[in-house]
């Protein structure tokens, strides 16, 4: 356990002087880090409602409250903690007395225009700057540590989702969306999951049109399709899956459109080649569902970045000249809606990597293995 913290430390100091690099290019001499994942990232801190100042000379210092010392100090051996007795901008004033600090920088996506403006009161206007987000920079690539964390995620979720299919359709005929979901998410926490990485989706039949859709009082019928987007969140960090499983019989048109949709997917896992454009990956699937016809009824990106966060950099969206780096992680999840009749989506979750793209998520994807005997 010892040799474990001595390796985080060591992870998240190496990763507070990249975060100072990057900083020193804005021209600022500290960075004030209050998004909560952030803080998380560069300290190993697992509380709540604490930020995280890092300098050039003096490294860190961990901001946060009474609730939280004996945690703060056990999670994050060497680093300073500052138990603040009032706000949070006073206590950054307080530990910034004597640092040199001429320039604070801090989250621009993270800060809200309050806060902006209760530092630059408490510091001095001219002493606070809004920074792009630097540590999205880092967070990007992941390590072997982050890599195989995001491999346990998925190992939880896939294997609640085995536990709650494996009762085959009657174990989802009669019951309600969220029973269902009630269900997973019960599962992947009894399999370890420090909770899910977001709120599960379960759509029966026509509701699968609705790509964000919220579980409801709907009940499963047999013969029908279910989509189902669900993660877990273990050590941190997330995994996110979709698959489309059927109550007996796969109705036509599902099935016309779960043919496209998993060519598409091939399509896109293929094309994550490190240096390519993330509109070209982007294009790859979109393709494919066009030549199918549905092209239109593809209403979103193809996938999104994963990691301490469900929703990260970069974004495989029609719209972006992102290139692929090696150590990304992304989701592929094309998908077709149809007002009416119902959806397919299948999200698995890809590692980009110099040998080719490695698919992390173990899930069948064959049409018949979706099939509840």
């Amino acid at each position: 356990m010892a040799k474990a913290k001595q390796s985080q430390s060591a992870r998240t100091a190496e990763r507070r002087r990249g975060l100072i690099r990057l900083a020193r290019k804005h021209k600022v001499q500290a960075m004030l880090v209050t998004r909560v994942e952030d803080v998380g990232y560069l300290s190993g801190f697992t509380g709540h409602d604490s930020w995280l100042l890092v300098g050039e000379e003096w490294s860190a210092i961990l901001i946060t409250d009474g609730r939280y010392d004996e945690q703060a100090r056990l999670e994050c051996p060497g680093l300073e903690v500052f138990v603040r007795p009032a706000g949070l901008a006073a206590a950054v004033k307080e530990c910034l007395k004597g640092r040199g600090v001429r320039r604070l920088g801090v989250q621009k996506g993270n800060v809200t225009v309050g806060l902006h403006g209760a530092l630059g009161q408490t510091l001095g206007a001219a002493k606070v700057r809004a920074s792009d987000d630097l540590v999205d920079q880092l967070r990007v690539i992941k390590d072997q540590q982050e890599v195989r964390a995001i491999e346990r995620a998925l190992r939880v979720a896939e294997q609640a989702f085995v536990e709650l299919t494996g009762g085959g359709a009657k174990a989802l005929i009669g019951r309600t969306e969220r029973q269902i979901a009630a269900e997973l998410e019960y599962r992947m926490r009894m399999l370890g999951a420090d909770k899910p990485s977001f709120e599960s989706i379960i759509a029966a039949g026509p509701n699968g049109s609705k790509p964000h859709y919220r579980p409801r009082d709907r009940v499963v019928r047999k013969g029908e399709a279910v989509l189902i987007d669900w993660g877990a969140m273990v050590d941190g960090y997330c995994s996110d899956l979709t698959r489309v499983v059927f109550t007996g019989t796969i109705p036509p048109k599902i099935a016309e459109l779960y043919e496209i949709v998993l060519r598409a997917q091939q399509a896109g896992i293929a094309a994550l080649s490190v240096g390519a454009s993330c509109k070209k990956v982007d294009a790859a699937a979109r393709q494919v569902v066009e030549d199918g016809g549905y092209g239109k009824q593809f209403v979103h990106g193809l996938g999104h970045g994963l990691g301490r966060q469900v929703h990260e950099a970069p974004s495989l969206a029609r719209t972006s000249d992102t290139r692929l780096r090696c150590g990304m992680v992304v989701t592929v999840e094309p998908g077709i809606y149809l007002p009416g009749v119902g959806g397919v989506r299948i999200e698995d979750d890809v590692l980009v990597a110099r040998q080719g793209p490695r698919r992390l998520s173990r899930l069948s994807r064959d049409l018949q293995a979706m099939v509840l005997r």
